[in-house]
Order: C-alpha cells, then structure tokens, then sequence
C-alpha cells in the first residue's frame, strides 16, 4: 500500500469487531474490507457470524461470499484484491476500513510477502499420507526442527499451516516464515485499532456464548449440508475453519455430544493466537474490548485518526 490511505480494526474472535465496524459507519463514511479467511466462504453464514444481510445492507462490505467451499484463498490473493479495493474506495471519496480477526491477512498488508511457491499436489500427498500414518503432531516436529519460528505459533494440531509450511520447504529449502517476513514499504503504516479485552474470562464467557449461539441457529445442519454436497472434505481450508472442522468431526464420529466444548476450546485457542498476532504489530492502538464503553471509544478513536488521514 503506497500510502496509509485506510483505517484497520483487529481484535480476537468473539471482541465485538462488527458492532464496532458499524457503529463507526454510523458516523464516517465508510466502506468495509473484510479481512477473515472464513467469511470469504458462500454458504458459510451461522459458524463464521458473518454479518447478516441487514448489516451488510448498512454500509458496503468487500470479500464476502466470494469463494465456494471448495476453492482455497491466499494472504497474497487477498493483499492484491485489498489494495485495488482501498484504492477504489479512496477514488469514490469514503474511507476504507478494514476489519478482522485474520492477522496473517493484516501482516501481510502491513508488512510484505515475497513470493512463495505455488501448491504442489504431489508434495501436498505425500504430506497427507505420512499424516495419515504419523498424525500431524508429528510433522509439527519435523516442522520445529527445519523452522523453528513458524512451529513456535502453529498448535501440533494446525494440519493446513503445517501442511503449507512444510511442503514450502520442502520445494524451496527455505522456512515459510522466511517468505513471510516480507519488506515493510517505507510509507507510514496505516492505523490499526485493536479490540483487546483485559479480562480472558469475560473473552471466554463471550467465546462460550457465542458457540452456544451457533449451535442453537443451525450450525450441526450448515455442516451437515456441506458434507452432502459430496465435494468438500475435511482437509479444505474451508473446512478446517474453527468450529466447521470441530462439527464435521462430530457428524463423523456421530457423537454431537462432544461439540459444545470442543468448539469452545478450539476457539479459545484462535483468540489466544490472534492475541500473539496484535501484540507483534508496532502501530496498534489498543482499546478495552470489555470496556462498557469499548464501543465510544473506537468510534472516538476512529474520527481521530480519520481526520489525520483526510490531511495525509
């Protein structure tokens, strides 16, 4: 991005980012860039909480529905289509904000990716075949000895990420983590508001909530739907979204018992992850995501650096 022409808003899963998104369009004119992994998804609507039609229909949304489950999304894909967007948005007048949990989308805007090998079947088979045998724990050691930085980050559960990062090196010789750590342009980075309680009970109490809250709306049958499409499987990106995979394991197993808890503990462990994300990025600004007036105060903040930006 040649210029910090847009307005970022991040925080952990389940911290209040679409209330907070909304309210500040409510006073700026704004347009949101999504900046999530999931919701780029059609026909994944209930376990991703994405914003329903009315909310969308509040202010313009981008990168929303614009995949099938079957089809895979890039940090590099999404770098080039925020760019255009913001530029476009910037020539209409308004102001893009760009909201999310997906921190590798936001470091990579911020920060620069070189460019990576593309996917190679027959590595990716080979990978899935010693999972297969060993399990993934497994090639998350393999993984900590050839590149210790990405292993560090990656629970030995993570089968995509570990998937990637071990077939990049395995083409390249190179950690993946190499690839990522980008050239940071030398324009100003953009402001990044960022959603952050202080208290991990009340995140949790929200997590929990909010899954329970997915569970009641039909997220078992949105699933179970995908699963009959007779396409997708379990080793999608798609599916491996926090609380699709924990669903499509239970329908496997046919023990729906055990979901509840597992999709909470999963998501727990996003939000934990998305934390050590922000707490890496320079310029963030945080904000008391339990605050009772957390809203007010991204709004406030908002309006401030939106003036800064109209004279940048």
């Amino acid at each position: 991005m040649r210029r910090p022409g847009c307005l970022c808003l991040a925080g952990p899963t389940a911290a209040g980012k679409t209330a907070a998104a909304l309210a500040i369009a409510q006073v700026l004119p704004v347009e949101i860039v999504s900046v999530d992994s999931a919701l780029v998804y059609r026909g994944m609507d209930i376990g991703t909480a994405k914003p329903s039609a009315a909310e969308r229909a509040q202010v313009p949304h981008h990168l929303i529905d614009i995949l099938d489950p079957a089809e895979a999304y890039s940090a590099a894909r999404f770098v080039a289509e925020a760019q255009a967007l913001v530029e476009g948005i910037r020539a209409r007048g308004r102001l893009p904000l760009l909201v999310g949990g997906t921190m590798l989308y936001f470091k990579a805007l911020f920060d620069g990716l070189d460019v990576m090998p593309a996917a190679d079947p027959a590595v990716r088979a080979a990978l899935d075949a010693q999972a297969a045998e060993r399990g993934w724990p497994a090639l998350h050691a393999e993984l900590a000895r050839v590149d210790p930085a990405t292993a560090a980050r990656l629970p030995p559960t993570d089968a995509q990420r570990i998937q990637r990062a071990l077939e990049v090196f395995r083409q390249t010789g190179r950690p993946i983590s190499a690839f990522q750590r980008g050239t940071r342009p030398a324009h100003p980075l953009p402001p990044l508001l960022s959603l952050e309680p202080g208290s991990r009970a009340w995140l949790h109490e929200r997590i929990g909530q909010r899954f329970d809250t997915m569970l009641r709306a039909g997220l078992v049958d949105e699933v179970a739907a995908l699963r009959a499409r007779g396409d997708l499987h379990p080793g999608l990106p798609s599916m491996r979204c926090v609380g699709y995979r924990q669903a499509w394991e239970a329908l496997e197993a046919d023990n729906l018992a055990a979901l509840p808890e597992r999709g909470r503990a999963a998501t727990r462990q996003l939000a934990k992850r998305q934390l050590t994300w922000l707490r890496a990025m320079p310029q963030r600004e945080t904000v008391a995501a339990d605050a009772p007036d957390a809203i007010a105060r991204v709004v406030d903040a908002a309006r401030r650096h939106a003036e800064a930006l109209t004279h940048a």
